[in-house]
């Protein structure tokens, strides 16, 4: 099985998903940070799903970004309250 790392290379090499990739970018973003900072504090989906009074597969379709419909600032601040964080959201100059 690929590792996110791997996968993500294996996906980036093709030219029309990198310039999806590339126009989706602030998404994937978050979604990582998200991610990456669930994984470090060893909690799983279900966990998660738990703490903020939803399923484990709405977890699932969050993270992996196929979600029908974009998540509300507040479901965004229950996930990090869960992840012992805050959200933060700043406009920055192009």
């Amino acid at each position: 099985m690929l590792t996110h790392k791997q996968l993500r290379a294996k996906a980036l090499a093709i030219p029309e998903v990198k310039t999806e990739f590339e126009n989706a970018r602030a998404e994937y973003a978050v979604l990582d940070e998200f991610l990456k900072i669930r994984a470090a504090k060893g909690f799983t989906q279900n966990q998660i799903a738990e703490k903020i009074g939803t399923t484990q597969s709405v977890i699932a379709r969050f993270e992996s970004g196929k979600s029908k419909h974009s998540p509300s600032i507040a479901t965004l601040s229950r996930y990090a309250e869960a992840l012992d964080c805050q959200l933060e959201i700043r406009l920055v100059q192009k």
